[in-house]
């Protein structure tokens, strides 16, 4: 698809529009079949810490992917899909955001910005993850390009990333954040506190940790993972505003993470990121059937857990060839940069990866 037919791509849209509904059955029954084995596997894995620790992991992970799934829930409660009434999403929201220990109301307005601004190269640093142009990294100063490769270093990215981001990061209010929004994470923050003292109380904090940091650090690498590769692909779409459309953001700019049936479920449909980011309304459990039900969304790229794996390698986007560059492609133009770009007034986006 090309920005010549974005007026017909327009349309889709109002295709989608039948699966805006909630189903108030469908969502109380992923509500139970979510936090039900959420709450049996964390129970098996402190359980299974008199036999083996490889058992507790054993029992970790599939929990882990059950935190991903609560976080799914929380998300639909963000943009108001998850339950027709407001107060409910809210209430549901800022009760499984102490579960997955992100604050509602911060991620709620953070993530709106992202969902406004996906793919535009004039509106990035709020709600994504940093993005650098060749272009501004050739005429960034050393100590910048070293803070970046860093930042872009998978380790770090996937490995520090979850503890940064979910321990430390969302404990606290952003700046300029609104009262609402500051109370919400303060009265997520003491939930959590009571939630872990409570449990701490109960079975100690040595099995606490034993149990929940690998949890943590699990939904956390794979909450990360998913934001990543449903953005950074092959033929993704990014665009400055007098180029950027909303509908062409959705369609090129999100891809659709086909995972196996099991991992489907488990994450929620996420996976059918085009389509959410086309109608954020679609409850998780009707993005499929939009996908399905309409011919020119099956159109978008397609990626697998193989060939999303290249991704590791993006690390920078090149405006003049409309793809992603490594360090190692990049360095040859480092040695002898090119006279135009010499004196480029660049943008500087806000890094705040959420």
């Amino acid at each position: 698809m090309t920005k010549s037919n974005a007026t017909q791509l327009s349309s889709l849209k109002k295709s989608v529009a039948p699966f805006e509904q909630n189903d108030h059955k469908r969502s109380i029954n992923q509500l139970i079949n979510t936090l039900g084995p959420l709450i049996l596997l964390w129970t098996a894995a402190y359980l299974s810490l008199s036999v083996s620790y490889w058992l507790t992991l054993l029992f970790a992970v599939p929990a882990a992917g059950f935190v991903i799934r609560t976080f799914i829930i929380f998300h639909d409660c963000c943009h108001g899909s998850f339950f027709k009434n407001r107060k409910a999403n809210d209430i549901l929201g800022t009760l499984t955001g102490v579960l997955t220990l992100v604050p509602y109301r911060q991620w709620k307005h953070s993530h709106s910005i992202h969902h406004a601004g996906s793919s535009n190269l004039d509106k990035r640093g709020i709600g994504d993850i940093w993005i650098m142009t060749v272009d501004e990294y050739i005429a960034a100063s050393p100590l910048k390009r070293l803070y970046y490769r860093i930042y872009r270093n998978p380790l770090v990215m996937f490995g520090a990333g979850p503890i940064a981001v979910f321990l430390i990061q969302y404990r606290f209010n952003a700046k300029g954040a609104r009262r609402k929004e500051r109370i919400n994470t303060y009265l997520t923050n003491i939930l959590i506190a009571a939630l872990y003292g409570a449990m701490i109380w109960a079975i100690g904090w040595q099995a606490f940790l034993l149990v929940q940091l690998p949890i943590v650090f699990v939904s956390g690498f794979l909450g990360i993972w998913l934001f990543y590769v449903q953005h950074q692909f092959e033929d993704t779409f990014f665009e400055h505003e007098e180029e950027w459309s909303y509908v062409m953001a959705a369609v090129e700019g999100s891809s659709y993470y086909k995972l196996p049936k099991v991992l489907q479920w488990i994450t929620g449909n996420i996976g059918f990121h085009h389509v959410h980011h086309l109608s954020p309304k679609v409850p998780n459990y009707n993005l499929e059937l939009a996908h399905n039900a309409t011919p020119p969304l099956q159109k978008a790229t397609t990626i697998t857990i193989g060939t999303s794996l290249k991704a590791l390698h993006f690390r920078l986007w090149d405006e003049e060839n409309k793809g992603f560059v490594s360090f190692k492609e990049i360095k040859a133009r480092l040695r002898h940069p090119l006279p135009s770009v010499e004196g480029l007034k660049v943008r500087k986006p806000e890094l705040q990866a959420k």
